[in-house]
């Protein structure tokens, strides 16, 4: 629910950075979807920043992340575009957050995962798997960023995994991302939830070795089930693994005793749909 008549908007990029033309590109879509009631949406400079591989140093993109998630001025905190970053981010960000923090809903998925599930893990905000404006750089892009909005903007629930749409918990992440959060602190409860899983650039024993790692933690071996995501522009094996990503899901989970639940709408693509993690629903 917006505070003040008008969705706001804070844009930041805890992994790599984004380039000024998206900042264009999106206020190009907004304004052509909405009229008396665009969103503000702005971009913190450290966006922008360059710093090797990250969009800043840690303390650069610390401090911006903190600047709007404190700020209660924000509905949303939007992370910009995934790549390598979060993970070096949390223990500085979880100690730095105040009250304002909580009311927030903030949104991302691939690298920005790591930092969902450790927000997600400490009760703070209410947190979706979903697009970034960086999808711009995807051919098609735009209706990702159409889906995004609606689901930020408007609450309207078709931008949502279908799974999500009936209110059942869930959570979703990269597969390799929620494997990283194992044996760290950042690794949130996700007992009872449908856990949706998806995967990009991996080759297939990768995501084999990495869902045997998630199979076998106990902790995550108390959700209701999970569902595979799209795995997108997966190298060849050599010599070929023999198995494809949904054979290698339905082992592990049998192996495991997980339900396997089906394939989810969620992947590395501008058909990416928005899971929520827990079962809220946002509304302005």
């Amino acid at each position: 629910m917006a505070k003040h008549g008008q969705i706001k908007i804070g844009v930041v990029a805890p992994g790599c950075r984004i380039t000024a033309a998206i900042q264009e590109k999106l206020a190009e879509l907004s304004a052509s979807i909405y009229r008396e009631r665009q969103p503000e949406i702005w971009f913190h400079p450290q966006c922008f920043d360059s710093s090797g591989h990250f969009a800043g140093a840690d303390a650069v993109r610390a401090q911006a992340f903190l600047d709007v998630a404190n700020d209660d001025s924000f509905d949303v905190l939007w992370f910009g575009r995934g790549g390598y970053g979060s993970f070096r981010l949390i223990e500085a960000v979880l100690a730095g957050l105040g009250p304002a923090a909580g009311g927030k809903v903030y949104l991302g998925y691939s690298d920005a995962g790591a930092m969902l599930g450790a927000l997600y893990g400490a009760g703070i905000g209410r947190l979706a798997h979903g697009p970034m404006p960086a999808e711009l750089n995807r051919a098609g892009g735009e209706v990702a960023l159409r889906r995004a909005l609606a689901f930020l903007v408007d609450g309207d629930r078709s931008a949502l995994e279908p799974t999500a749409a009936a209110g059942r918990p869930t959570a979703a992440f990269n597969l390799t991302i929620l494997s990283h959060l194992i044996g760290t602190p950042y690794l949130p409860d996700l007992t009872g939830h449908v856990l949706m899983l998806e995967e990009v650039s991996e080759p297939i024993y990768r995501i084999d070795r990495a869902l045997g790692q998630v199979t076998s933690t106990p902790a995550l071996r108390r959700v209701a089930g999970i569902m595979l995501g799209r795995c997108s522009d997966i190298p060849p094996n050599h010599p070929d693994f023999g198995s494809s990503e949904e054979e290698v899901t339905r082992y592990w989970c049998d192996r495991s005793g997980i339900p396997y639940l089906g394939r989810a709408d969620i992947g590395h693509d501008i058909d990416n749909k928005v899971v929520p993690f827990g079962s809220w629903m946002f509304s302005c």
